[in-house]
């Protein structure tokens, strides 16, 4: 019978009877993330659990090096259960932080580092974090500075440990590892008090309004759930998986952590995007499954070296979409794929039907899994064959953001569905019902996984001098797949501000650089509906013409 021996008030739990058939069932795993690594490292200790250009980690290092790190950060303050703010790259030693963590029972709020004022400020009073882990060496912006004034700013933020390089106002990662014994931490974590339905992570979700829900992850259901996707994808043990991407969000854990700490898959990690370096690394390192959630694939379809780089031990690569155009260029099977950080991920192994893997998103590897299309703002199934919102419940579905009452209002159905608010037509194929994602009902904008919520920056925009009133909708983009494009209008008398002058203004408000709108469009008024409203449909479809219209135009 699973305990929950670290409450935190704010987090729904699902009740024990529901954790109890879950466990029962395989769909969640009856272990914390960090005895299944433990139990790794003893199956293979000399295996490698992570490569980078910088070093190669094999389990055991890894098993030791997170035993005293996870003592240290216990040493040094915080507590199981505490919260911890992350700003951190794909790097090792990023791994190592977040799985010190989990073995230690300290929550890290998966945030970026690209983060800044508006939304770690959010965070850190919604979650109530302690600890703060930043990366001095992410880019050129200063982040320890930048976090020293947060913790100075919040009282609440108590522990600031750079990650990757020194600071004078902070505790330095090698030396909390390197001034904890091995043998004092595993005496140290054996007494730790920590159970498979304690709270492994706090997630984040992509918003209309800008303002962070958070979802507290499991340990047992995160366990089950990558392991029901590695299924999925056909990912084993001796498998090996490169990720370019965020570690922290949801996908780089599901699809590249946990598969390596729980299941000994080896991992090759990039800290950033550069598609000739990927093929480089997938050759080098005989690397068996890429995936992608951002804009690698239109990257490399625009790559016309292929034929210079051996790809024969790739399985499969999987992307947001375009699997067709992408297997015709790497000459490996692709396959679309979904994800959603509240729980639900479709996808399609290798072997599957070139429809399903094409022109569906797949289906889910988790059979308890449940999905219905609805009929947008009710509870009526779509007809066969039409679209509907994506509902679904199951192992790893949310039961409830963090300490949000409003939210969880209106995001179920009476039935305990969670509401997408992406729409969706199903597909039977082989007897399975596949998924192809249709559009979102929601007010975003998904630029290369990033969400922006189109509300909050309206309302940055507005408080502009120059600003009467902002409008952000979402224009295509052949790498990001969208961007945001701003459609304002200007206080009479002024002028609107260019998107240079507009990006300052907002950074300089504390809003995130990769928000900012990337194209302004001045008008005198908005095309409205039917009733009234500003008809954003309309906006989509007269940026989308008129970018169409400018390429055609450059390319005569």
């Amino acid at each position: 019978m699973t305990r929950i021996l670290n409450p935190i008030e704010g987090v729904s739990y699902p009740m024990p009877e529901r954790a109890a058939a879950f466990i029962a069932n395989g769909s969640w795993i009856d272990s914390t993330v960090g005895d299944a690594l433990r139990a790794t490292a003893q199956r293979h200790p000399d295996r490698v659990a992570f490569i980078s250009d910088e070093r190669t980690l094999s389990f055991r290092e890894l098993d030791e090096t997170t035993e005293r790190l996870a003592a240290a950060l216990l040493q040094l303050g915080l507590s199981t259960g505490d919260r911890a703010i992350f700003q951190l790259g794909t790097t090792v030693e990023t791994a190592i932080v977040l799985l010190a963590c989990y073995k230690a029972g300290i929550v890290p709020v998966c945030s970026l580092p690209q983060h800044r004022e508006v939304e770690i400020g959010q965070l850190v009073r919604q979650s109530g974090a302690r600890g703060y882990f930043v990366q001095a060496d992410f880019s050129s912006f200063d982040l320890v500075n930048f976090a020293v004034g947060m913790v100075e700013k919040y009282e609440m933020l108590e522990h600031l440990v750079v990650v990757r390089g020194v600071a004078s106002d902070a505790r330095g990662l090698v030396g909390l590892i390197d001034g904890m014994p091995l043998a004092e931490a595993r005496k140290r974590l054996a007494r730790l008090p920590l159970d498979c339905s304690d709270v492994l992570s706090f997630q984040l979700s992509g918003g209309t309004t800008g303002v962070p829900k958070i979802i507290p992850r499991f340990h047992a259901e995160y366990l089950g759930q990558s392991a029901a996707w590695m299924r999925r994808f056909r990912i084993t043990p001796q498998s090996r998986v490169i990720w370019s991407l965020s570690l922290l969000h949801n996908a780089g854990q599901l699809y590249a952590l946990i598969p390596a700490a729980a299941f000994g898959a080896t991992v090759v990690l990039m800290p950033k995007v550069d598609v000739r370096r990927m093929l480089e690394l997938i050759e080098q390192h005989r690397v068996t499954h890429a995936l992608s959630i951002g804009p690698i694939a239109p990257q490399l379809l625009a790559y016309t070296d292929i034929a210079t780089h051996d790809l024969s031990s790739l399985q499969i690569f999987g992307t947001m979409s375009r699997a067709d155009n992408l297997e015709m260029h790497l000459g490996v099977p692709c396959s679309n794929l979904y994800g959603l950080t509240e729980g639900l991920l479709l996808g399609s192994p290798p072997d599957a039907p070139a429809f399903a893997r094409h022109h569906t998103q797949g289906a889910s590897g988790c059979p308890q899994d449940e999905i219905r299309l609805l009929v947008p703002e009710s509870e009526e199934p779509s007809p066969p064959g039409e679209m509907g919102e994506m509902c679904f419940r199951g192992p790893s579905s949310l039961t409830g953001f963090f300490a949000n009452p409003e939210a969880n209002a209106n995001a179920f159905t009476a039935d305990g569905f969670y509401r997408t608010g992406d729409m969706m037509r199903a597909h039977v194929v082989d007897g399975v019902s596949h998924y192809t994602f249709e559009g979102r009902l929601r007010d975003n904008i998904n630029r290369g996984g990033e969400k922006i919520g189109c509300e909050e920056v309206e309302g940055f925009v507005s408080q502009h001098p120059a600003v009467a009133d902002a409008k952000l909708i979402a224009m295509p983009d052949p790498f990001y797949g969208e961007k945001a494009c701003v459609y304002i209008i200007p206080r009479p008398g002024m002028t609107a501000p260019d998107v240079k002058t507009l990006g300052a203004f907002l950074i300089e408000q504390g809003l995130a650089k990769y928000k900012c709108p990337e194209r302004v469009e001045v008008v005198d008024s908005y095309p409205l509906t039917r009733v009234g409203k500003v008809d954003k449909p309309a906006l989509k479809q007269q940026i989308a013409a008129q970018l169409a219209a400018e390429t055609a135009g450059s390319a005569s």
